[in-house]
């Protein structure tokens, strides 16, 4: 009988079982053909929930460690793949697609729009300008003054707010934005203050960077300013992280007096705001927190949620006193510069307008399947900050998310790991549903239709191989 030894660490439990499952295969301890212990079985013995087993199990049988058959249960395989160590959240499959025959709404992206007709015409008339030369060469390390331009003239059509170019540095997308942060401003050991759930990639760069996350307490309307001062006074720390509109993962918008507050907290406790914007473009446009406190607060504004997250295009805006050159050397030393071809693209699309109208598209297909949503799962999610939002929150207890992430994944859906985002024991517990990821609302309809049946205990997802 197989009794793994699971080490610690940053990485979600399931992924260290299945690491440790790969390890075990490849020293021998596990032999092709041997079967592994039934999942309850071996939940029980970790003292861990069935549902990480759950989706560990499920995750090896996609990396091809082993092979399943209803009745008779999990068996190594004989012959093994290299196995990537890095989470399955993290692979870089196409959205939407998982394991074969898998809907898979873990991943937060807008929904699909048609863009290869445009990126076509945007490359053709690049060549024609012979304007791509940049893609392959280095650039400056803030990004290509004519793409921080362009940045800034997109933020202020469709985030109203004016940054000059000068100012703006060019980043690899949005997690880049939050890394070069936290390791440009924070020491190793220091605390970076959050919402009690937050954005995965933001725990990951903490780890990685040796801090730590400290969750604050949130209502409806977000961040308690009186749990944050707390916060700040009790660890001292200098840096807020937060996401106040549509909030990843509970689709909170903080109100226009809970900003003004926050703002009040962070002059009084000198502390640094790092705003992450990335789903703006989904909102009612509320004032940002920049608006109340722009002398700290550092702004990150990013495509990935609203036009192409395959740019890995985002733009960081800093308050003037704050030394630039802090975010240059963490540039140059992670990657010396921002890449170019995606930026060049977008570049051009503001230039002849098309990125209003595929932002647009992107606006509406994001509706369609909000009230998609809606129709069918009805009073299980929350009422977003917004008239729709690429993801959306079903609130439960901790115990029934596992519940329903397991029979989800026995019914073919995968669901964000429901504590993924959870950075404090006071944290919302819930499932988050990435409305963007399926390919075309036909699956994700089918996706949400077995999800209705998962909470509601009226599928057959729970009832296989039952005689």
């Amino acid at each position: 009988m197989w009794h793994p030894d699971l080490q610690s660490g940053p990485l979600p439990l399931y992924e260290r079982l299945v690491l440790t499952m790969a390890h075990d295969i490849q020293t021998g301890l596990l032999a092709p053909g041997a079967k592994l212990p039934p999942q309850r079985d071996l939940a029980f013995r970790l003292g861990v929930s069935v549902g990480s087993v759950t989706r560990a199990y499920a995750e090896a049988e996609r990396r091809g460690l082993l092979s399943a058959h209803v009745g008779r249960g999990s068996f190594v395989r004989g012959v093994l793949p290299a196995v990537p160590d890095v989470p399955a959240i993290e692979r870089g499959t196409a959205m939407g697609q998982g394991r074969s025959g898998v809907i898979d709404l873990r991943c937060n992206t807008p929904p699909p729009v048609p863009l290869m007709a445009e990126l076509k015409t945007a490359l053709a008339t690049l060549m024609a300008r012979g304007a791509l030369d940049p893609a392959v060469h280095y650039i400056q390390g803030a990004g290509l003054p004519h793409v921080r331009a362009a940045g800034a003239q997109w933020i202020a059509q469709h985030y109203g707010l004016d940054f000059d170019a000068e100012h703006l540095i060019q980043c690899n997308g949005g997690q880049h934005g939050i890394a070069l942060v936290f390791s440009s401003f924070c020491s190793p050991g220091d605390t970076v203050l959050c919402e009690s759930s937050t954005f995965y990639g933001a725990r990951m760069a903490a780890d990685h960077l040796g801090l730590k996350l400290r969750g604050v307490a949130m209502d409806d309307d977000g961040l308690l300013p009186e749990a944050l001062d707390r916060a700040a006074a009790e660890t001292g720390s200098t840096l807020l992280f937060t996401l106040p509109t549509l909030h990843n993962p509970t689709t909170r918008t903080m109100s226009e007096q809970r900003r003004q507050e926050i703002a009040a907290v962070a002059r009084a406790r000198d502390l640094l705001i790092l705003e992450d914007d990335a789903y703006y473009a989904y909102s009612e446009r509320p004032r940002q927190i920049l608006s109340y406190a722009p002398d700290r607060t550092l702004y990150l504004a990013s495509l990935s949620k609203g036009v192409c997250p395959g740019f890995r295009l985002a733009f960081l805006a800093l308050p003037p006193n704050l030394p630039r050159e802090r975010l240059m050397r963490g540039i140059r030393a992670l990657g010396y510069c921002p890449p170019a071809l995606g930026a060049l693209v977008f570049s051009q699309w503001v230039a002849d307008g098309r990125i209003d109208a595929i932002a647009q598209a992107v606006q509406a297909e994001a509706s369609a399947r909000w009230d998609l949503a809606r129709s069918m799962l009805g009073a299980f999610i929350a009422r977003p900050g917004a008239s729709h939002s690429p993801h959306a929150w079903l609130p439960m207890s901790a115990l029934e998310a596992e519940r329903v992430t397991a029979r989800l994944l026995r019914a073919g859906v995968e669901v964000t790991p429901p504590d993924a985002s959870s950075v404090s024991p006071q944290a919302d517990t819930g499932l988050r549903l990435c409305l963007g990821a399926p390919e075309d609302r036909d699956e994700l309809g089918r996706a949400l239709g077995i999800i209705a049946g998962a909470i509601t205990g009226h599928g057959s997802v729970d009832r296989d191989g039952i005689i």
